[in-house]
């Protein structure tokens, strides 16, 4: 079944008639609907997310040519330079920005699912800041610099955080969007300031909070990926559930959903998503904001087509925004200010708008 909107009514309507799609999917995830159209949009995202790695290995101030990565990846030579580069800071990096990125897309539309709201991702509802200041808290009080021990720092300041904007938002998207503002304004600065006032702490994560892919190295990598899995394990079964959630906690009921279950489920799996990505890379905002309204473009609004696809493109836009921030400016730019200059236009776009499809 393939969810669609008609006037201001969620319906559900067979796989097999793309005619059914509502004018609030856009024109082209008609084409998309028909046959296995969806299949081909993440078949394609998939190759552009390989490209994306691709190039994330090869291109910098050192150029290194296609050959001479793969010979890096599969059999490097001692004492060459170029295969230096690609496996001790190149590789890294891309690992980084596609788990990291493919958190914070999933979560991001696992967040609009289970809120209806077309503005919640991890960074407007401030558990990307709750998880930084975790993070930051843990160096500065208590010593913690090893991101295997702050990312449980991480998790409980976006829970923390989730618990506040929730509990003030009481489930309206108004309200929460207003909620999520405020506690991202109010802790953002706490960050900073804590930075600040402790000299050690600031020069440890001076890179990462700006949202940079190379403050990490490889044993984070290993440490932290699992927990990017499980988080995406928790999320990818939730398809068929937000679907029902999509036509209202009445009729989700109705149809023998336990709501209250699949909102903990989802709220769970966002919260090790968001604390993760942000212990891996940093507070990098938007990135879930953009990814899942750009899927919905392409592939309609059934979930099980929007997880995965929404994991790809997450990781390829962080990638893209990580590639590009090497050429924008004399020095690099972070990858965490690339990604957020991308979304600002998404979220203008979704702030003008009367109606986002599938909220």
């Amino acid at each position: 079944m393939q969810t669609f909107v008609r006037g201001d009514r969620a319906v559900e309507a067979p796989d097999a008639a793309p005619a059914a799609a509502g004018p609030a999917a856009g024109p082209r995830a008609v084409v998309a609907r028909a046959g296995g159209g969806r299949a081909v949009v993440l078949a394609l995202a998939v190759a552009v997310l390989a490209l994306l790695v691709l190039a994330s290995l090869g291109l910098g101030v050192r150029a290194i040519a296609p050959g001479q990565v793969w010979q890096a990846l599969v059999d490097p030579a001692s004492g060459v330079v170029d295969h230096q580069v690609v496996r001790e800071q190149r590789l890294p990096r891309t690992l980084i920005g596609v788990l990291a990125g493919a958190a914070l897309g999933v979560a991001g539309l696992l967040g609009q699912a289970i809120t209806r709201n077309p503005l919640a991702d991890p960074g407007l509802l401030g558990l990307t800041a709750g998880a930084a200041v975790g993070i930051v808290a843990a160096a500065v009080f208590a010593g913690v610099g090893s991101p295997l021990a702050s990312v449980w720092f991480a998790f409980a300041g976006a829970a923390l955080a989730a618990v506040v904007v929730f509990a003030v938002g009481r489930g309206e998207p108004v309200r929460l969007a207003l909620a999520g503002a405020a506690v991202t304004a109010l802790l953002v600065p706490l960050t900073t300031l804590l930075l600040l006032r402790d000299v050690a702490a600031f020069e440890q994560l001076r890179a990462w909070s700006v949202g940079a892919l190379t403050a990490r190295g490889p044993e984070v990598i290993t440490a932290l990926a699992p927990l990017v899995l499980l988080g995406l394990v928790l999320a990818l079964p939730l398809a068929r559930r937000l679907d029902g959630l999509a036509l209202g906690d009445d009729v989700a009921r109705a149809l023998g959903q336990s709501v209250g279950l699949t909102r903990g489920v989802a709220s769970l799996a966002i919260v090790l998503l968001a604390g993760t990505a942000t212990a891996l890379a940093g507070p990098i905002a938007l990135v879930g904001l953009a990814v899942p309204h750009a899927a919905r473009r392409l592939v309609g609004l059934g979930h099980r087509w929007l997880l995965p696809l929404c994991a790809v493109l997450g990781a390829a836009l962080l990638l893209l925004a990580d590639v590009a921030g090497r050429f924008l400016a004399a020095g690099e730019l972070e990858a965490g200010v690339v990604a957020a200059l991308l979304g600002a236009p998404v979220l203008v776009a979704v702030a003008r708008g009367r109606r986002v499809a599938g909220l």
